[in-house]
C-alpha cells in the first residue's frame, strides 16, 4: 500500500470520527460531559480523543482536566465542598496517595466562597477550647502546620498577638477559666496589669487582661487559593459550579449527581470509590442522603443527631482615620455558655480593622442579609425541635444579638465596653459571614468539631472556628478516620 493511500485512509478515519463522535459537538459548545459521554469519546478512537482533549483545553480548560479524570470509570476520592477544610483534605490525600484520581466538587464559582472567605482572618492559638477536645488538639497542630505552609508558599501572615480583656469584675472568674485552659492546652500567654494593657492597646479599658503573643492574622482566601494550586500541581482537580444534590453510597462506592451551574441545563452523574463531605451549611442534607438503615448499628441516625443552623455574623469597619484605636487584636472574655466569642476588634492583614461579629439566625442557608429569605428552609429550621429548645434556653441572648443587628447604636454600645471612646461615626458597614452551627435535638450547640462515617463516606458535620486555623490538622484527622472506617478506600 502506497504512502498516499495510507495518508488518505488516515484522513478518512479522522473525518469519520468527527462525524460520528457526539462529544466533539459538545466540546465545541463548551459543555461538560458525564461518564457516559466520556465513554462515547473514548469509543471515537484514540487519535480523535486526544485531539478533542487538546481542543477542549483551548475552549474550556477546567473541563479538559475533569475529562482526564474520567478516562477511567470512577474517581478514587471525591471531596464535596471547596472551602478551606475540603481543599486541605484533598491536598493532604494527594500528598499521602500520589497518583490517585481526586476531585473537589464545589458549588460556587470560586473556592472559599462562604465561611472560609468570610471570617476575621485570625490564626487562633487554641486558648479557649476544652482541653483534650478536637478543637483544642487540632487547633494547636493546625496552627503550626498552617504557619509552615504560609512560609513555604509565600503567603503573607503575621504573628501580631492579641489581648483578652475583662471589662467588669463579674468576668474575672471566666478569665481565670481561660487561663487554666491556656495552661492545659500549652498556649503561650502572660497576665498583664492595666498599665501594661494600655501600653499595648492605649484605647482599651479593662480591669484585668492577658496577652497571647502567638495569635496571628492571615488572608484565608489566599490560603484556599494556594491549597487549590497544590491540588492541581499534584494531578487533582477542583471543579467549580458543581452542586452535589444527590449522594448515594454503599459498600461498592459512591454515586454523586447534581447540577453543573456553568451550563443552563447541565447535569452530572459520577462515581467514586469513596467520598469525604466538607459541605459546611449543607453538610446535614448530604448526611441524610448517604445514610441507610444498614449504615448505622445504633438507634439514632446521623441526621437525627444534629441539624445545621446558620448564624449570620455582621461586621463594621473602622474608618481609615480611626484605625489607630486598635493596634492588633482585642477580644472580650467570652460567655462560657455560648460558643461565640462576642464582638471584638481585629486588625486584618490588609490593614483594615473589623469590629464584630454579632450572631443572629440567618433566614436562609446563605443568608448574608436580612432580606435573604428561604421560606421552605426557614420552616424546616423553626420546626426543628433542637432549634426550639435552643431558643427556650437562650432567648434573652438571642434578642440582644438581634437588637445589635437592627440598631447600630446597640452594636456600638457593645464595642464601647472595650474601647469607650469609640463613636458611631467611626464605623462603616462591612461584610457579613454565615456560620454553619450544628445543633443537637436536645437544643445544645455542638461546641466541638464533629466527624462521622457511613459506608465509603466520611462527613465533616461541624467545623466552625477555629476550623480555618486547624484545616491541615482536620484534614489529617478526617483522612485517618475515613481510612479506618473504609480500609479499601
Amino acid at each position: 500500500m502506497g504512502t498516499r493511500t495510507v495518508f488518505a485512509l488516515s484522513f478518512a478515519l479522522e473525518v469519520v470520527e468527527i462525524i460520528l463522535c457526539p462529544v466533539h459537538i459538545l466540546l465545541r459548545r463548551g459543555v461538560r460531559s458525564n461518564e457516559s459521554e466520556i465513554n462515547a469519546a473514548r469509543a471515537c478512537g484514540p487519535t480523535r480523543y486526544s485531539k478533542l482533549r487538546f481542543q477542549s483545553e483551548l475552549r474550556h480548560e477546567s473541563f479538559a482536566k475533569f475529562m482526564k479524570h474520567y478516562s477511567n470509570p470512577a474517581l478514587d476520592l471525591a471531596v464535596i465542598g471547596g472551602g478551606i477544610v475540603g481543599l486541605a483534605t484533598a491536598m493532604t490525600w494527594l500528598q499521602t496517595h500520589p497518583g490517585q484520581r481526586v476531585t473537589v466538587l464545589e458549588t460556587e464559582a470560586r473556592v472559599g466562597q462562604h465561611q472560609s472567605g468570610h471570617n476575621s482572618g485570625v490564626i487562633h492559638s487554641g486558648i479557649y477550647y476544652q482541653p483534650g477536645s478536637e478543637k483544642a488538639l487540632l487547633c494547636r497542630e493546625g496552627k503550626t502546620k498552617l504557619e509552615a505552609f504560609c512560609e513555604k508558599h509565600g503567603i503573607r501572615w503575621e504573628k501580631c498577638g492579641k489581648v483578652v480583656v475583662a471589662t467588669d469584675p463579674s468576668e474575672l472568674n471566666s478569665l481565670e477559666r481561660i487561663i487554666e485552659r491556656a495552661d492545659l492546652n500549652g498556649v503561650e500567654f502572660r497576665r498583664i496589669t492595666t498599665d501594661q494593657l494600655r501600653q499595648l492597646e492605649p484605647s482599651v479599658a479593662g480591669v484585668d487582661a492577658i496577652v497571647v503573643p502567638e495569635t496571628g492574622i492571615v488572608d484565608y482566601r489566599s490560603v484556599c487559593d494556594a491549597y487549590r494550586h497544590c491540588i492541581e500541581e499534584m494531578g487533582g482537580s477542583v471543579q467549580l459550579g458543581f452542586q452535589v444534590q444527590h449522594l448515594d453510597a454503599d459498600d461498592s462506592g459512591v454515586r454523586m449527581a447534581g447540577v453543573d451551574h456553568n451550563q443552563s441545563s447541565g447535569k452530572f452523574d459520577i462515581r467514586a470509590r469513596s467520598a469525604i463531605v466538607c459541605a459546611g451549611l449543607h453538610s446535614d442534607t448530604l448526611v441524610r442522603q448517604s445514610e441507610s438503615d444498614a449504615s448505622r448499628s445504633d438507634t439514632e441516625s446521623l441526621s437525627e443527631e444534629v441539624r445545621i443552623i446558620p448564624f449570620r455574623g455582621e461586621y463594621y469597619e473602622l474608618r481609615p482615620e480611626r484605625r489607630g484605636l486598635c493596634r492588633n487584636l482585642i477580644y472580650p472574655v467570652p460567655d462560657p455558655a455560648f460558643p461565640f466569642l462576642g464582638v471584638h476588634f481585629t486588625r486584618m492583614i490588609d490593614g483594615n480593622v473589623e469590629c464584630g461579629p454579632n450572631a443572629v439566625l440567618a433566614l436562609a442557608r446563605e443568608g448574608y442579609r436580612w432580606r435573604d429569605i428561604d421560606v421552605r428552609y426557614l420552616q424546616r429550621t423553626l420546626g426543628y425541635s433542637g432549634f426550639r429548645r435552643l431558643i427556650q434556653k437562650h432567648w434573652r441572648k438571642g434578642l440582644g444579638e438581634m437588637n445589635r443587628s437592627l440598631r447600630k447604636s446597640a452594636f456600638v454600645t457593645a464595642l464601647q465596653k472595650l474601647i469607650p471612646e469609640l463613636r458611631a461615626s467611626d464605623l462603616i458597614p462591612a461584610r457579613a459571614g454565615v456560620r454553619a452551627q450544628a445543633v443537637r435535638a436536645n437544643g445544645e450547640l455542638v461546641d466541638d468539631f464533629l466527624f462521622r462515617s457511613t459506608p465509603n463516606v466520611t462527613h465533616v458535620l461541624n467545623a466552625p472556628s477555629p476550623a480555618a486555623t486547624a484545616s491541615l490538622a482536620i484534614a489529617r484527622r478526617v483522612i485517618e478516620q475515613h481510612q479506618n472506617q473504609n480500609p479499601n478506600s
